[in-house]
């Protein structure tokens, strides 16, 4: 039997499903298998999406995951959109509690057990803090499987259900049909995304990890609002307070192989951890237990990408990550089928780092590197330091994570030439473009589009020109579609601009404020450009801002930092990234600005305008990082008195 299929799908979990209706929505022919939806692990979760509180380590899991959360609001406007269901996302933050001694050194999100007790009263005793992720959230993993089943039917995939896969036929390193309890069926790319199963097809080394849950039913009194709103990501417990008044505990985990049930000692150290988090939840009725298997792999990180044979598709392993990784699989993987485009990211989620042999162990394995040393013209040399650890110094927005803190404009260059040479000088990797003058191709901006590479550069759309909140939250629509167009199907930025001053170009607070949280709620990453007032920009912050941007003087003025203490306050109390954007005349101010601790700068005129625009560019990349620099280096103390650099003893009298 031929399905007449482009794509064939084995799995109809949260991973299969999203990848089905992804591909299907840019146009492919998808059919999947599946046999048994209910069976799924993605129905067994809690819907957490928690790459804080999890607190995984630095690297590529991580950038995984906050990239996915990021993708999360877009991707379920889409699926409540093309259903008509609400899957229950909820971006309330999460607590992490702790019972253990407070850190010596505490961060900005650290709670102490009186502020802890004030963000969530009734928590246990043994609690002496805790952690605050505002960022993170939850869905309700039932009700995401649900719409995007009815999404996929919706949109054509052709859905088989109770079809067991028996064997994945293959020839000359190539997937050739998938032998079924219907029959044998061809496509031209199969994806294998079966979760916990995926070994029983492929020698991959996937196996059932299983998780047993429970929730109770939460005390509702007649307008008052539910005992537990946010998240409580406690010790080996969390504790998922639902909108309609479930509470969901989870999760043990079990090495059972396939043993399946909850059991009395499984439920008994589900309620006691969570009672210890919580003492009240020690009379709620119980409403439901359950259990699942999730699908674990050795390092705990998923298989995506290329698989044993040149069309198969590997995308299974997500262990207790599948809810929170579903938008950005189904993104990368659509990506590689329907444009053979590998994002860097899936190279450290190949299948084939389980058979890579280790580098062969010596003595000293991270022997000292010498000093090196380049001559100057042939003349004496000159010590040249060590790489250190600053080239892992990324600047972090929205998930995204990027090399260079300099961001550069496309207006008021002399010509396009030199536009391209001074975006190349810099070294950037973010420039921003006004929406609406690319549209009215507006003098200057003919042809913009083509003139960069945006397939190395991430585009910034800009609300310029936009006088009202309601302007803005318009063309930041045209910019997500522009960027589209463009190629980047998951940029979100957005530079807010609400600018109703003509001669001093001010922006508007209260109309940015409004713009922004509308257009955080339709899934904008929003970096609004600000006057430098740290009580706008906290507020800002709050309504989930992915950065703020003060001015450093008035736009285009070149005056350097006149703000520099309410910036210096800004900077100081900010979570997210603070970008200086407006009125940098010279590298030394634009040092300053880095110096102060400062994120990033976005310059302009200053480039623009100057007499040799790429060469001013590369000298304002330059001060960019030298300012960063020293931030981190920390400088000097300040002293009322001199102090002789040279030692006074053992000098020759």
């Amino acid at each position: 039997m031929n399905l007449k299929s482009e794509i064939l799908i084995i799995g109809g979990g949260i991973i299969g499903l999203a990848i089905a209706v992804d591909l299907k929505l840019r146009g492919a022919s998808v059919s999947l298998l599946c046999r048994d939806f209910q069976q799924a692990a993605s129905h067994a979760a809690a819907g957490m999406l928690a790459p804080h509180a999890e607190q995984l380590p630095t690297g590529a899991m991580l950038d995984l995951c906050l990239k996915s959360r990021w993708l999360y609001p877009e991707w379920v406007r889409k699926l409540e959109d093309l259903t008509g269901l609400n899957v229950g996302y909820v971006p309330c933050g999460i607590i992490a509690p702790v019972f253990e001694q407070p850190p010596s050194q505490p961060s900005e999100n650290w709670l102490d057990k009186a502020a802890i007790a004030y963000y969530q009263p009734g928590l246990g005793g043994e609690v002496v803090g805790g952690w605050w992720y505002p960022e993170d959230g939850q869905v309700d993993n039932r009700l995401v499987m649900k719409a995007l089943y009815e999404a996929a039917k919706s949109l054509g995939v052709n859905l088989l259900e109770g079809v067991t896969v028996h064997a994945i036929g293959q020839k000359q390193g190539k997937v050739t049909s998938v032998f079924t309890s219907m029959g044998e069926l061809e496509a031209q790319t199969y994806v294998l995304a079966s979760g916990s199963w995926a070994s029983q097809l492929l020698p991959l080394p996937v196996h059932p990890v299983k998780g047993q849950m429970l929730s109770l039913r939460m005390p509702k009194e007649a307008d008052q609002p539910l005992p537990l709103q946010r998240v409580l990501y406690g010790p080996q417990t969390y504790l998922v307070p639902r909108q309609d008044g479930r509470l969901i505990i989870g999760a043990t985990t079990e090495a059972v192989n396939w043993t399946a049930g909850n059991t009395p000692q499984g439920v008994k150290t589900l309620l006691d951890r969570a009672i210890r988090l919580y003492p009240a939840i020690e009379n709620w009725p119980i409403e439901e237990l359950w259990w699942g298997f999730r699908p674990g792999t050795p390092d705990e990180l998923p298989i995506l990408g290329k698989g044993l044979c040149d069309n198969l598709v590997l995308a299974t392993g997500h262990y207790r990550n599948g809810i929170l990784l579903a938008p950005v699989s189904a993104s990368l993987i659509a990506d590689l089928i329907l444009q053979q485009k590998s994002d860097p990211l899936l190279s450290h989620f190949s299948y084939d780092r389980f058979s890579a042999k280790p580098p062969a162990r010596t003595m000293n394995a991270n022997p000292p590197q010498p000093l090196q040393y380049a001559s100057v013209n042939g003349s004496s040399p000159y010590p040249q330091l060590p790489e250190t650890s600053s080239k892992e110094d990324h600047l972090v927005i929205a998930g995204r994570k990027f090399s260079s803190r300099l961001m550069t404009g496309t207006g008021k260059y002399p010509s396009i030439e030199a536009m391209q040479k001074s975006i190349l000088g810099s070294g950037c990797e973010i420039v921003t473009v006004a929406v609406r003058r690319v549209q009215t191709k507006a003098p200057g901006h003919e042809g913009l589009a083509e003139a960069i590479n945006w397939g190395k550069i991430w585009m910034l759309p800009n609300t310029a020109g936009c006088k009202t909140a309601e302007e803005a939250i318009r063309v930041a629509r045209l910019g997500r579609e522009m960027a589209k167009l463009l190629g980047q199907e998951d940029n979100n930025f957005i530079k807010l601009e609400v600018i109703p001053d003509a001669k001093y170009l001010l922006p508007d607070p209260i109309g940015t404020l409004q713009a922004a949280e509308q257009l955080v709620k339709e899934g904008f990453a929003v970096l609004p450009y600000i006057n430098a007032d740290p009580l706008l920009a906290k507020r800002l912050e709050e309504v989930g801002c992915a950065t703020v941007m003060p001015l450093g003087s008035p736009i285009g003025s070149g005056q350097g930092i006149k703000n520099a203490a309410n910036i210096a306050i800004i900077i100081e109390q900010s979570g997210i990234p603070v970008v200086v954007d407006a009125g940098i005349g010279t590298p030394s101010e634009a040092a300053l600005a880095m110096e102060m601790g400062a994120d990033a700068l976005l310059i302009n005129s200053a480039i623009a305008l100057s007499q040799n625009p790429p060469q001013m560019a590369k000298a304002m990349g330059l001060a960019a990082q030298a300012g960063r620099l020293a931030y981190l280096a920390g400088r000097m103390p300040l002293k009322s008195y001199a102090s002789a650099s040279s030692p006074l003893t053992g000098t020759v009298s």
